[in-house]
This record gives structure tokens, C-alpha cells and sequence, in this order.
């Protein structure tokens, strides 16, 4: 897919895409700078971003041999502050720096997802452009109950509008009766609809800007869901549904190995 078919995928409107690299990571260090195939991770992220129809795309590090990685790619990288807690704090800053409009569409790809799809990446932002919400993010439907039950796993629960009504860690919605039948939780009803989140966001550069001056929500912090923030503070989340799920991104030394190992054969 072209840009510029991208381009109208996204309601005739343009986005840029931010890539948050932290160099710090407690249980893979350097992370950003991971070689796979000849080139660090970052670089890598930053390349599938480019086919999603972006009409720029910008690494956000908190580190100098980051930046310095990304640019001698040809990127353009910024230079942003350590302190920051989140990926969203990081691409606030990157908004106000680079002085991007209120209405730019911006959309945070993680720099650990080396095979992310770049059509996810458009979709993510034409669902934001589509609607009159500050944010959009994707979910995918859940068949099993094991997914359903496992709190690493986060669950959606979306309006009639499209927007999500509440994110958890938690079995939601929770079918009482069939699961008072079912003993252990085994089987999901054949008619429930559940969804889980795919923690890919687009976002209204205005709410950024607005995002770091927001009180953290009891929810978020109970959760360890950051987005519980904006929902708390009345703010929109759109959600579309995707009939995919995107690939695994690299947490751990295992993930790092696997993920070496694919780039070798291609």
C-alpha cells in the first residue's frame, strides 16, 4: 500500500508516527540498540512506520548512542528528556518541541515491535480521524478462555459508539451465569463478545499536550493501565476492531534470541 493510499485510509488526513526508545530496560539493556540483521531494533520499527503512509516519522530516545543509531539510518530523532514515565510523556514532548499543530494526528508506535504491521499502524490512525475523539487504539476479539482469565492480557469493553467504556486486567464483561454453570472458568459463552486491547494508540496532538498536566486516576494506578487516565479524566477513546493481532514485540533475552533468529532468514 502506497502512502498516499494510506493517506485516505485516514480520512484525507495525514499523521505522523513518534517511536519511543528508552534505552534503560531492567531485563534487556540497550534494548533500542539490539542488532537485528545489521541494523539496532529502533531502526528497524522505524522503517516498518515508514510504510504506513506517515507522512513523517520521528525516534524519541532518551539516549545519545540512540540517537546517534537513528540518524546515521537517515532518521530524524529527537533528543528527549529521561525523566519521562511513560512512552505518552515522551511523545508530549516531542509534540511540543517539534511545534506540531493541535489537530496532527500522532501516533505512538512502540520501539520494541520490529514486525509490526504497518497497515495496523494506518488504521489505528484513520480511526482516529474518522471520529471526534482525542485518542483511538485497536482491539482484537477473544476466543479462549485462558486469554480471557490471564491478567497479562488486557480486555476492552466498547460502547455502541466505538468508544471503549473500560480497559482491565480483569475477566470483562463477565458472563455471571454461564460462568456460575461452568466451574473454573474453562469455556466462554458462544455468544459473548469480548475484546482484547492491542496497545497501539493514535492520538490528538492537543491531548498530548494536556496529557502531562493530568492527575494520574486510582484506576490507572490499581490497573497499571495508563490509558485509565484519559478515560478517568472524561476523555474519548475510540476503539476499531482488527481481525488480526499484531506480533510480539521483544521484552525479554528469550524474545531478543527468537527475534535475531528470524531476521537471519530474510
Amino acid at each position: 500500500m502506497t502512502g498516499e493510499a494510506d493517506s485516505r485510509e485516514a480520512g484525507g488526513r495525514q499523521f505522523k508516527v513518534v517511536v519511543p526508545a528508552r534505552y534503560a530496560s531492567t531485563r534487556l539493556p540497550a534494548k533500542p540498540l539490539l542488532d537485528l540483521g545489521g541494523k539496532p531494533m529502533v531502526v528497524r520499527v522505524a522503517e516498518r512506520a515508514l510504510l504506513s503512509g506517515a507522512d513523517e516519522v520521528v525516534v524519541a530516545t532518551d539516549h545519545r548512542e540512540v540517537l546517534a543509531a537513528a540518524q546515521g539510518h537517515g532518521l530524524r530523532a529527537v533528543l528527549t528528556s529521561v525523566e519521562h514515565a511513560s512512552g505518552t510523556d515522551r511523545l508530549a514532548e516531542v509534540v511540543v518541541a517539534l511545534g506540531w499543530r493541535d489537530e496532527t494526528i500522532v501516533v505512538n508506535v512502540q520501539g520494541d515491535e520490529p514486525l509490526i504491521d504497518p497497515a495496523l499502524i494506518g488504521r489505528t490512525a484513520a480511526t482516529l480521524a474518522a471520529s471526534g475523539a482525542e485518542i483511538a487504539t485497536l482491539a482484537h476479539p477473544l476466543s479462549e478462555a485462558a486469554d480471557f482469565f490471564n491478567p497479562n492480557i488486557v480486555k476492552v469493553v466498547i460502547a455502541a459508539s466505538g468508544d471503549a467504556l473500560y480497559f482491565s486486567r480483569a475477566p470483562i464483561p463477565y458472563a455471571r451465569d454461564h460462568f456460575a454453570r461452568e466451574a473454573g472458568g474453562e469455556t466462554l459463552p458462544a455468544q459473548m463478545v469480548a475484546y482484547r486491547h492491542v496497545g497501539l494508540y493514535a492520538y490528538r496532538a492537543h491531548f498530548l499536550r494536556t496529557y502531562s498536566r493530568l492527575q494520574p486516576s486510582p484506576l490507572e494506578n490499581l490497573e497499571a493501565l495508563e490509558q485509565l487516565r484519559a478515560l478517568w479524566h472524561g476523555f474519548r477513546i475510540s476503539v476499531a476492531i482488527s481481525d488480526h493481532l499484531p506480533s510480539s514485540g521483544v521484552d525479554t533475552p528469550e524474545d531478543a534470541h527468537r527475534m535475531q533468529e528470524w531476521f537471519k532468514n530474510v
